[in-house]
């Protein structure tokens, strides 16, 4: 039987080409269901996946050839790394693929909220025209705080830095990678004292399991904006939404959910989500923040290179 490799999201030419040399048979099935691959999962030894499946015990076990997992993008909570380790199972992924994009994405977000583009925008679309209403603030001189300094974090503080903000970072492994005058470290009570803004850029998991919540939120000391392009679990969706109505969240972005599409939301979650998406001071996307192009490119060539490094090693 020919070797098989499942990819359950896009790639890059780059990686599929990769896997062909490498005598791979790649089979693309972009929709395919947790209980469908559940049923085929035999047939293949990788699988290259995004956010879409669950790699439980379960989903491990049914993959009984399996060699190889490949994420396209950094975030491995879906991975029961552990289990997988005991089954001899290589786990891979591509982390610093989509970096710039989602810094990108951040900086365009922050820049319309602060700058009201979207909101006049809209109006403007109904022949409404306000300007005062709408006079935007600028974001040079003032203060950021980024909360999570891996490979996304820091390619947004950098862009932030070279437009004249002031950059504080907490993270709660790297303590001593402040830049001159790029990045400051700081303890998490100072940029809550201090911030204008706060970006997170955390992984998700227990620790971070509703990192922004109401009491985040008091311990804010002045009004802010908040963005979230890492995973939709660390900000609490109703704390976001009574920060914004109260006027202490001056405005926000999610570009992650809570629970991804919309319609897998609780009706709680699609009440709040809901409310959120009317508000004239938010923004949101569906997850696309590292999607671009050339991100795609990237990763595919991060796991290309790490694939074939593990391949050459069996």
């Amino acid at each position: 039987m020919p070797k098989q490799v499942l990819a359950v999201t896009q790639i890059h030419p780059v990686l599929s080409d990769f896997l062909s040399q490498h005598h791979y048979t790649v089979v693309y099935k972009p929709e395919l269901s947790r209980a469908a691959l559940l049923a085929e999962a035999a047939d293949y030894e990788g699988i290259i996946t995004s956010t879409k499946i669950t790699f439980d015990p379960e989903m491990l076990d049914a993959c009984s050839n399996l060699k190889w997992i490949g994420r396209m993008g950094s975030g491995m909570e879906l991975i029961d790394l552990v289990y997988a380790a005991q089954k001899h199972i290589f786990c891979c992924s591509s982390p610093d693929g989509n970096a710039n994009a989602v810094a990108e994405q951040a900086l365009g977000m922050y820049l319309a909220l602060q700058h009201n583009i979207f909101k006049s925008n809209i109006e403007v679309k109904k022949g409404i025209w306000l300007r005062d209403e709408n006079r935007g603030t600028e974001i040079e001189g003032k203060t950021a705080g980024i909360i999570g300094l891996g490979n996304n974090g820091y390619k947004f503080a950098e862009k932030l830095s070279r437009l004249g903000m002031k950059v504080l970072a907490y993270d709660i492994e790297k303590k001593d990678i402040s830049t001159p005058n790029i990045i400051q470290i700081a303890d998490l009570e100072a940029i809550q004292s201090a911030a204008d803004m706060i970006s997170f850029h955390v992984p998700y998991n227990a620790l971070t399991h509703h990192y922004f919540n109401r009491d985040f939120l008091a311990k804010m000391r002045q009004p802010f904006v908040l963005l979230n392009l890492s995973r939709g679990k660390v900000v609490d969706q109703a704390a976001l939404l009574e920060g914004l109505n109260t006027g202490q969240i001056t405005g926000a972005a999610l570009d992650v959910w809570e629970r991804e599409p919309l319609h897998k939301m609780t009706e709680q979650m699609q009440a709040e989500a809901g409310l959120l998406l009317a508000h004239p001071h938010f923004i949101g996307t569906s997850h696309i923040g590292g999607y671009t192009h050339e991100a795609v490119y990237k990763m595919s060539l991060s796991l290309k290179e790490k694939i074939e490094q593990f391949i050459v090693n069996i």
